[in-house]
């Protein structure tokens, strides 16, 4: 009964993919040859679509095919300048590409950001450039994603057809941890959000690394999500029988809630504690003491993710599936380090076996 309820009226795609026992985008890519399909389900399609007289529409066809001279981005969020910044510069480089750009948020949750992506492919952007959401499990290898052209930066995602643009996390943090090393420093903290983050992970194990090689103890803090809880964390670490002396601190969404709680602490900087972080957040270089920090290229990032992206709209780098840029940082040395310097010394550039794209 319910097949023939199907035939009394014109079957739809929907109709296809649900007597087919498959989604409407494999459905899709079947009629499209847009993407692979294995020979079983692309005969269980073909098998439905004879069944139900399925007949595309050749309007709507023919629109989906067309270039949409679109592309999505999806960030985090935009209250961290850092994410706003790559979205800015890549919607740059679409403008010069005379493409429109569709911008959302996944607040770090990949359920959201499933949802938010796979609106924009039915809405047909030809790529999308993603900072991916750290909170569960990627969408991008979902069948829906299949034919659509995906970049990825600040964050990799698994899988060898993903483009990613990174910086040196690693390598950054090491750096910086051995500039306060350089000061004398031997019990130095480290405070974080959250070590399901790729880049935080990234840049604790680089201090980790750092500390370990001068022989000196790693004492890693992780929760600082809030003002009050990073305040809880550094208590902690300063009631210990030997107190750090200094504070690497590992992104600039912990370093504002770290300087609100060395201040209610009465905790000077740098004549208690030195103090580094990783990301140069606003008005750094006026905050007393000026803060020395490990600077990401942000709109270079966004930028040449960008170019990355519409080099594979273009076809014209085939070879660039599967590529990952690693782009340097610089250690901006001011005062919260200890350097007893008013100037702002020139930036130092990090670099590990890192490439560009230009």
């Amino acid at each position: 009964m319910k097949e023939v309820r199907l035939l009394a009226k014109k079957a739809k795609m929907s109709d296809v993919a649900k007597l087919a026992g498959v989604g409407t985008m494999t459905v899709s890519r079947v009629l499209n040859g847009s993407a692979p399909v294995n020979e079983a389900t692309k005969t269980r399609v073909y098998q439905a679509i004879k069944k139900l007289n399925y007949q595309p529409n050749p309007i709507a066809r023919s629109l989906r095919q067309a270039k949409s001279n679109s592309i999505g981005i999806i960030v985090p969020n935009f209250y961290d300048p850092f994410f706003s910044t790559c979205a800015h510069a890549i919607s740059l480089v679409a403008k010069q590409h005379q493409y429109s750009v569709s911008v959302s948020t996944s607040d770090e949750d990949a359920n959201i950001e499933f949802t938010e992506a796979n609106l924009m492919v039915l809405n047909h952007v030809e790529g999308l450039a993603v900072i991916p959401a750290a909170i569960g499990k990627s969408c991008f290898d979902r069948p829906e994603f299949h034919s659509t052209h995906i970049v990825t930066l600040d964050r990799p995602i698994r899988g060898h057809r993903f483009n990613s643009v990174l910086v040196e996390n690693q390598q950054g943090a090491i750096e910086a941890v051995k500039h306060l090393i350089d000061h004398g420093h031997k019990r130095i903290c480290c405070l974080g959000l959250s070590d399901k983050l790729y880049t935080i992970r990234a840049r604790h194990e680089g201090y980790k690394k750092a500390m370990l090689q001068f022989n000196l103890t790693p004492d890693q803090y992780f929760g600082a999500v809030t003002e009050e809880a990073t305040r809880i964390l550094i208590q902690k670490a300063m009631s210990g029988r030997k107190k750090p002396t200094a504070f690497f601190v590992s992104n600039n969404f912990v370093m504002r809630h770290a300087l609100h709680a060395f201040s209610k602490l009465n905790i000077r900087i740098p004549d208690d504690v030195a103090l580094i972080g990783f990301d140069d957040l606003e008005m750094a270089d006026i905050f007393v003491p000026a803060i020395t920090v490990v600077r990401q290229p942000s709109h270079e990032l966004g930028r040449v993710a960008a170019e990355l992206l519409f080099a594979r709209l273009e076809h014209k780098e085939v070879s660039l599936s599967g590529q990952q840029i690693v782009m340097p940082v610089d250690l901006v040395i001011r005062q919260s380090c200890g350097c007893n310097r008013r100037d702002i010394a020139k930036p130092r550039a990090i670099h590990k076996n890192s490439a560009s794209f230009s």
